[in-house]
């Protein structure tokens, strides 16, 4: 492993240019670009593209073309798990989905961060990552959006358009953005 890839999962400073990195998503978009021109009556080759490009997809799950991400190896969805259309999924620190969880339209879990304050490093392309993790049986309206470093509980259900920019704990109700607990479940 190069320099730059041990950065990127340590959650430090790296440049995404370093040519390990590139061939990594080369890899990804060539698989997801494969995934996404399956017919609807190929499961099984979904499910066998989807076992290449992720680092685990459990039993009874499945994704609606179109999908996208970075690298997929850092992406680990539980059993019986389901990621409708348009999921985007930016995968430079890990992202784990339980078991059970529905996650709807046009979602969002977006791990990749940019340097706020040092203009200079931001504007030479350096950038971080946080992870994500999503607790079993979660649901997610359509578009929403998970930002990097976000940790959501067991049985939590997050309103259509949300944008999570803070951890959620079990069994509550979020919506908003940015998303604030509603009440619990």
């Amino acid at each position: 492993m190069g320099e730059q890839k041990r950065r990127m999962l340590a959650g430090e400073l790296y440049r995404d240019s370093d040519p390990e990195l590139v061939a990594e998503r080369l890899r990804a978009q060539r698989l997801c670009d494969e995934f996404n021109r399956t017919g609807p009556e190929e499961t099984g080759r979904r499910t066998e593209v989807l076992g290449a490009l992720l680092g685990k997809l459990g039993e009874g799950s499945w994704i609606m073309p179109r999908f996208q991400c970075d690298y997929g190896s850092l992406i680990e969805i539980g059993a019986n798990s389901f990621l409708n259309y348009d999921a985007i999924l930016l995968d430079c620190a890990p992202i784990v989905i339980g078991d059970d969880c529905s996650i709807g339209p046009r979602a969002q879990l977006l791990t990749a961060l940019h340097p706020m304050e040092d203009h200079d490093k931001r504007r030479q392309r350096w950038e971080s990552a946080a992870p994500i993790r999503i607790g079993g049986n979660a649901w997610f309206g359509g578009g929403v959006i998970v930002c990097p470093g976000v940790t959501i509980g067991d049985d939590v259900v997050v309103g259509a358009g949300s944008v999570v920019t803070r951890d959620l704990p079990d069994r509550v109700f979020a919506a908003g953005n940015p998303a604030r607990v509603l009440r619990r479940l």
